[in-house]
């Protein structure tokens, strides 16, 4: 990405920090950090760290959220980006950042004057001698797709496979539905034809089918496929939206296919992650 639309994409955000409404009323400080910050021409993504506060509506939400196995910050994300891509959030995670060695760097913080963000915007600097940094906590199964896992993504999957927990690999997804009707049938009325989610689902399905995985067992993008009565044995993810009870589901054995980039048309790759069974 162009440092120019990354600036951009910044000061959308700020403005719609500034214009509140919830959940942003909830946000106390956000935060910069990485290639952007070091001033590079062409950064990856922006790395943004925000800091936030509760309410009994985000504690109802995130728990309804919890046991419907979706991602609490959905709506954060949306509202924080709008719907456009290229920031990297990370939510509560500056004093873990810091401790690592992270240099970040304040953007806004509630209270403050607009003008105060902007200037501190302004004040980051193009340095063309400063590249995109190697990203960290990277494993030979996220070679080539780096870029579509998030930085708490990777982290929790590196710790996992260096200690042997669990087994991961990179898939492209086959095209198709699969060979159960009724099943097909739960994609097809699930999504409409022209969403993108209908063709990922399908071909996560198929993919799984060819691994080996009993279709009768999985959760899909947060629900369970229709009239299945079976134990959970592995969940789909679309897009990270269901990330935060990863770890969960792979303690109890249950494996994860996370489609990263679903697509009406181009091949989409997944990582597959297995639980080892110790």
């Amino acid at each position: 990405m162009k440092r120019e639309r990354a600036t951009r994409l910044l000061g959308d955000m700020i403005i719609r920090l500034e214009q509140g409404g919830w959940p942003l009323s909830l946000v106390d400080e956000v935060y910069v950090f990485g290639s952007y910050v070091r001033g590079a021409l062409e950064p990856n993504d922006v790395d943004v760290v925000v800091e936030h506060g509760t309410d009994k509506r985000w504690l109802g939400e995130s728990l309804h959220a919890s046991i419907n196995g979706r991602d609490a910050y959905v709506g954060m994300r949306q509202a924080l980006r709008g719907r456009t891509r290229g920031i990297s959030f990370q939510f509560r995670g500056r004093d873990s950042l810091r401790a690592e060695g992270f240099d970040l760097f304040l953007l806004w913080r509630r209270g403050e004057p607009l003008s105060v963000a902007r200037d501190r915007l302004t004040s980051l600097k193009e340095d063309r001698s400063a590249g995109t940094a190697p990203r960290d906590h990277v494993l030979t199964a996220f070679q080539g797709v780096e870029s579509l896992v998030p930085r708490p993504a990777r982290i929790e999957l590196f710790k996992r496979h260096v200690t042997g927990r669990v087994r991961i690999t990179q898939l492209t997804l086959r095209d198709g539905y699969p060979a159960d009707e009724e099943i097909a049938w739960h994609v097809r009325r699930r999504w409409v034809e022209t969403s993108p989610l209908r063709r990922v689902a399908a071909c996560a399905l198929v993919t799984l089918e060819a691994e080996g995985v009993d279709l009768n067992s999985v959760v899909l993008h947060g629900k369970r496929l229709f009239g299945r009565g079976q134990p959970e044995r592995c969940f789909v993810g679309l897009g990270w939206s269901g990330f935060g009870h990863m770890g969960r589901r792979l303690d109890v054995g249950c494996s994860w296919l996370e489609v990263m980039r679903p697509h009406t048309t181009k091949p989409m790759d997944a990582l597959f992650v297995q639980p080892v069974r110790r």
